[in-house]
Formats: structure tokens, C-alpha cells, sequence
């Protein structure tokens, strides 16, 4: 018996019941449905239904159709689609997926234009478009503000990374932030996260803030800034900096380490990482006694990072161990993820200094955080524009389901 494929759209005010009205008339025929999407913005519904149902009942559908829709006060579409573009569109399965996350602290028209030119210059196609964020204030002065836009893409870049470069670049000229990721079950259970310290969770470099304490604080910031952006060997740079802090008091730290000042975002990042099971590390070039408050203070599972020689109640001048470094930041981020039985990609990497890049590369998603111009240059990620919890919409999160 010969069948009809038709689409259907309907538009409208939006109200309870609607969809059940609709699918009950294909239900008397018996029509099977072959796709259904719905969007709702500011309560204007957008429904599209592909069905396929016999021919001597396609006019009834419609016609009963047509009824409903005058009824419940919304317009109503029919598309005829061949088995030819039905079969086309079968074949798009497969094809490459991917997710497109705009963040800033509010997005305007501009920026949604120089982004959606970009995938379409590179042949992608977006499926659907859907706001993570809460409705954005009217009144702008709100410094906490935060909007976020994800699509959803298919298809395959023409180049991927002059396309990741040009985005970037793009998010430094108009003050937003961009994570491209391949849509697949990896990036939906990533499972550990690895966090830098120092500029990354909290708002300073505790080297510094212990260099002031001890009277060489311009000597020591010189030369974090020049270790950060890789432009002198991180464990020679470290050496040095401890050496200046000779004969420093420890109760030093703790008046350091009671005063930290958090990142914008940090606590509202960690309740919903707990809250979800994510395992939490800090791999720090900084110091182990900042690090594990920070442990207590949240929950976190793992520190790793420097200990200072302590003798008599002073510094020395000295560390105890191997550095951690870059490299050795990499290993630790693989051992913790072989210790807790995660696939690498399945991690996250947050930091923002070059001595952060190797754990950002090898991590399945790696993020620079209001980092330095090489780092940001050399990650795939990156958020400048507002707090650390904006790490939860590249995750996918949705205001909606996470608010505390």
C-alpha cells in the first residue's frame, strides 16, 4: 500500500497539552513518526513532526489537523518530503558530530554572526541551538552576569585547526569565549578534573604574596611573570624564587592561607562537581600547604605540588622532592586518571600558565583560565571573560539544574 511522507510545523503560543493533542490524531491513523524537535523561546512553540502514514489517510490527517490547530490558536505546516530526501537525510547519520560553547557575560548579535559565518565558511551545519545560562538581566551593571549559548553541530570542518585558531582569536577581539568538542559519550561522562592553583582557583600567586612577607617581592614577581610565560625553565625559576625566602616565619603561611583570595566561580564550581561525582585534583607548581587548605576547604581528592624545607620555624630557602612542573603535571593528571580507572579522555585539564600546557594538551578537554597570551595561544579552550564556574557550561551544564 502506498504511503506519504509529510512534515509537519507548528508554531504558536505554547501551553500544556498541546503535543498530546497533536499525536493523538496520528495515533488514529497509525502513523509512525520518524523525527520530532521542539524548542521554546519566551513561550513561542516551535514543533516539527516527520511522519509517514498511508496515503488514503493523509488527507484526514490534515484536515483533522487543520481543526485542532484553529483550536488551540496555533499556525500549522504540511511538507511533502520524497523518499529521495528522506533517504539523503538517513545518510547524514554517522557523519561527524560536534558542540559549539559561546560564553561571555552577555552575547550580542555581533558575536553570534562572526561565530555562525565561521561553521558555515567551514561547512558545518547547526541542528540545534539551546541558552545554558539563566535569562540574561536587563540591567547590565550586574558584574555577575553570565551568558551562555551552546550549538549543535554536523559535518566535518574543512579545516579544523585554522577554524580553532580563527575562534580564539575571534574571542580575544570580541570578548567572549568558545570550547569546539566532539560530540560523543566521552565528552558526556568526563569524570576527573585537574585543577592549577595559583591565578587558576585562587586570584594571586602565593609565592608572591609569601615573597612581600619577606621583603623581595618585586625580585620574586619578576620572575614568576617571565616562568609564566615561558620564557625561563620553570624548575630553574622555582629554585630561585625559594631561595629568596629564606628565613621567612611560617606562621606566615597560614595568615596567607586564611586570607586567599578565591576565584569568582570556585565555590559554586565545586558544590556542583561534588554534587556529581566528579573527582577533583590540584596539580600546582605552588605550594602543598595552600593547596590542602584548599583541600579541606572543599572536599578536593588529591594535592600535588611543592613542599617547602621548614627549619626551626623558618623557611630555608629550599624544597623537599622533585618539582612539580609541567611535565610532571601531565603524569600525575595520567596516574590519578589510571588510579581511578578514567579514560584520558574523559579528564579535564583548568590552568593558565605555561607551565599548565602539558596537562591541557594531553587532557580531554583542556581549558586556559584568564591565561597567559602563549597559553592561550596553544589551548583549545579558553574562558576570560567570567569565573571559574564557567567550566560547568563546557561541561554542558545548565543553570536550570544547577543553581545553589
Amino acid at each position: 500500500m502506498a504511503t506519504e511522507l509529510i512534515l509537519i510545523r507548528i508554531t504558536g503560543e505554547d501551553r500544556p497539552g498541546l503535543t498530546a493533542s497533536i499525536t493523538e490524531i496520528l495515533a488514529q491513523y497509525d502513523a509512525a513518526i520518524l523525527d520530532i524537535g521542539q524548542a521554546d523561546i519566551h513561550n513561542t512553540l516551535s514543533l516539527g513532526i516527520l511522519c509517514k502514514t498511508e496515503e488514503q489517510h493523509s488527507g484526514f490527517i490534515m484536515k483533522e489537523l487543520l481543526f485542532k490547530a484553529s483550536q488551540l490558536g496555533v499556525s500549522i505546516g504540511f511538507y511533502p518530503i520524497s523518499a529521495e530526501e528522506y533517504n539523503e537525510w538517513v545518510g547524514m547519520q554517522g557523519k561527524n558530530r560536534y558542540i559549539l560553547t559561546m560564553l561571555g557575560r552577555k552575547l550580542s548579535a555581533k558575536q553570534i554572526a562572526a561565530a555562525t559565518k565561521v561553521l558555515a565558511e567551514q561547512g558545518l551545519n547547526i541542528d540545534a541551538i539551546k541558552r545554558l545560562t539563566g535569562r540574561v538581566p536587563l540591567d547590565e551593571s550586574d558584574a555577575q552576569s553570565r551568558s551562555c549559548i551552546e550549538f549543535s553541530l554536523r559535518g566535518t570542518p574543512k579545516d579544523r585547526d585554522a577554524m580553532q585558531a580563527q575562534l580564539m582569536k575571534m574571542g580575544s577581539e570580541l570578548s567572549m569565549d568558545f570550547s569546539f568538542q566532539q560530540d560523543n559519550m566521552y565528552r558526556r561522562m568526563r569524570r576527573l578534573i585537574c585543577f592549577d592553583m595559583d591565578s587558576t582557583l585562587i586570584e594571586t600567586e602565593v609565592i608572591d604574596e609569601l615573597a612581600i612577607r619577606a621583603g623581595v617581592g618585586d625580585q620574586v614577581k619578576a620572575i614568576t611573570e617571565r616562568a609564566m610565560r615561558g620564557e625561563i625553565d620553570f624548575i630553574e625559576s622555582f629554585t630561585e624564587r625559594v631561595a629568596l625566602l629564606k628565613g621567612l616565619d611560617v606562621s606566615v603561611m597560614q595568615e596567607i592561607a586564611e586570607n586567599l583570595p578565591i576565584t569568582e566561580g570556585v565555590d559554586r564550581l565545586m558544590f556542583v562537581l561534588k554534587k556529581y561525582g566528579y573527582k577533583i585534583a590540584i596539580l600546582s607548581g605552588g605550594f602543598t600547604y595552600f593547596g590542602e587548605y584548599l583541600q579541606k576547604k572543599y572536599g578536593i581528592d588529591y594535592v600535588y605540588a611543592n613542599e617547602l624545607e621548614i627549619e626551626n620555624g623558618k623557611l630555608t630557602g629550599r624544597y623537599v622532592g622533585d618539582v612539580v612542573d609541567g611535565k610532571r603535571k601531565a603524569e600525575l593528571l595520567r596516574l590519578i586518571a589510571q588510579v581511578e580507572k578514567v579514560d584520558i579522555a574523559q579528564t579535564i585539564a583548568v590552568g593558565d600558565g605555561a607551565n599548565d600546557l602539558p596537562m591541557l594538551g594531553i587532557a580531554g578537554l583542556g581549558i586556559a583560565f584568564h591565561a597567559k597570551p602563549k597559553v592561550v595561544a596553544n589551548a583549545k579552550q579558553s574562558i576570560n571573560t567570567i569565573g571559574l564556574d564557567g567550566v560547568l557550561y563546557f561541561l554542558g551544564f545548565k543553570d536550570s539544574y544547577i543553581n545553589c
